[in-house]
């Protein structure tokens, strides 16, 4: 077996074995490369101490950062390239189960290995040895086994999030848990409370731009993980929704809308969430039927409650907000105005991903489906966009410091003046010029 590496990776390992010390490719690139897959990093194990490595690769006129060199990590930049060399080392007695209090380091490539925490993340390979795989990690990549190094129970005490990694593992890849593992990840979920929310964040960003999305969530479903995720998507679990238009409960319908969307994190965020606000607006009529009034206002309000305590940014929750609030709005006839003003509400650039998502969402319903009403108002809002109208204040052809060279005094009023004549352009796009606009100022103010 032969794995193809960048010729700075080899050098790397060349020059270390030149001075008598082993190193190895290790970890993600190893599995991927199994995979057929491109790695996105080489992370490279070595015996040689920090402190050495930097003497060998600066004598060498290669560049050097001590990125983590109290954890052994040496970064070395190479045609300009980053690349990762990290001393063999053990961990000890972990704080919070999710930092080791000690690192010591040591001359012994399997210890290195068994501290990992699956098995397809724990094999090595360089080209004179080959493939070090002391725990049958290329096995369980052939049968599509997620296997907790060792004891599961030690190795998810020793950092809690390999839970939420192992299900990202499982999402990204396909894979399923091993009974051993999924045994391991019941009996210590409850360690999750002691993970930052960043840390969840950002696996919780891989799964939702994976392919299949929502195997994850699934996941969290079966293994009860909700209530360290996203806890306001358990109600959504088996809550028929005594809907015509609907044969699937709110989970399902969710996950199936999920799956229908591209491959973007705000629109999957807006998807994951367009939904949240059905449990607290749920009505039935004298016909038994089941309505949702307001939901998609109320949901928006909740997804931004969720997304804050999850340490997204505000820019992201602005804009899931907004596609969560309007996913609802659809027309057979619609103003100029009208949808000006839906673009301004929603944004030029984030207008695409509301059509994106109410597809979807029809997508997650029972057929036929019917997309007339969002043909008409996507093509309605290109046609606007591509003709550059003006649609916020903003574009206007004047600003508040012409109101104020005509007397007018800083406050409130240029605000309000401002939107009136928006609100005559909007109707009116001629209207928009400087000439124009001072010329209504004067009349109207």
């Amino acid at each position: 077996m032969n794995i193809k590496m960048p010729k700075e990776v080899v050098k790397i390992i060349e020059l270390l074995d030149l001075y008598n010390y082993e190193a190895f490719v290790v970890g993600g690139c190893v599995r991927d490369s199994l995979l057929q897959k491109k790695p996105c990093d080489w992370d490279i194990c070595t015996d040689c101490q920090p402190n050495e490595i930097i003497r060998i690769f600066r004598e060498h006129g290669i560049k050097t950062i001590p990125t983590g060199l109290k954890h052994g990590t040496i970064s070395l930049i190479i045609n300009d390239r980053t690349f990762e060399v990290t001393t063999y080392r053990v961990e000890e007695n972990y704080i919070d189960n999710r930092r080791p209090a000690n690192v010591k380091f040591t001359k012994n490539l399997l210890k290195d290995l068994s501290r990992r925490d699956f098995t397809i993340n724990s094999m090595a390979y360089n080209q004179t040895k080959g493939l070090v795989d002391p725990f049958n990690g290329r096995e369980d990549l052939q049968n599509k086994v997620i296997r907790a190094v060792g004891n599961p129970n030690e190795r998810f005490k020793e950092d809690s999030l390999r839970i939420v990694r192992g299900v990202r593992f499982a999402t990204e890849l396909g894979f399923n848990f091993d009974l051993y593992t999924v045994e391991g990840i019941l009996k210590n979920k409850e360690l999750l409370k002691n993970i930052s929310k960043e840390r969840i964040n950002s696996e919780l960003n891989k799964i939702l731009l994976s392919s299949v999305p929502s195997k994850g969530f699934y996941l969290f479903k079966e293994l009860d993980l909700l209530d360290y995720i996203i806890p306001q998507l358990k109600i959504c679990i088996n809550f028929n929704q005594k809907n015509p238009h609907h044969d699937k409960d709110i989970f399902e319908h969710t996950m199936m809308v999920l799956d229908n969307t591209q491959n973007d994190l705000i629109l999957r965020l807006a998807a994951l969430l367009h939904d949240i606000g059905k449990p607290l607006t749920f009505t039935q009529d004298n016909k038994g039927i089941g309505h949702f009034y307001n939901h998609h206002s109320i949901g928006s309000d909740i997804a931004e409650d969720i997304l804050k305590d999850l340490r997204y940014d505000n820019s992201i929750i602005k804009q899931v907000k907004v596609l969560i609030k309007e996913h609802m709005s659809k027309y057979d006839e619609l103003t100029d105005k009208a949808a000006k003003r839906l673009i301004n509400r929603v944004g030029k650039d984030n207008i695409y991903r509301l059509f994106m998502l109410q597809r979807a969402d029809i997508k997650g319903s029972l057929p036929p489906y019917d997309f007339s009403k969002i043909d008409y108002l996507e093509k309605r809002c290109i046609e606007i966009i591509n003709n550059k109208e003006p649609l916020s204040v903003k574009d206007l052809k004047i600003n508040g410091y012409d109101l104020m060279e005509m007397g007018i005094k800083p406050g409130k009023e240029i605000g309000f003046i401002l939107n009136s004549l928006l609100e005559k352009v909007l109707e009116n796009p001629e209207l928009n010029n400087k000439e124009n606009l001072l010329s209504l100022v004067k009349e109207e103010f």
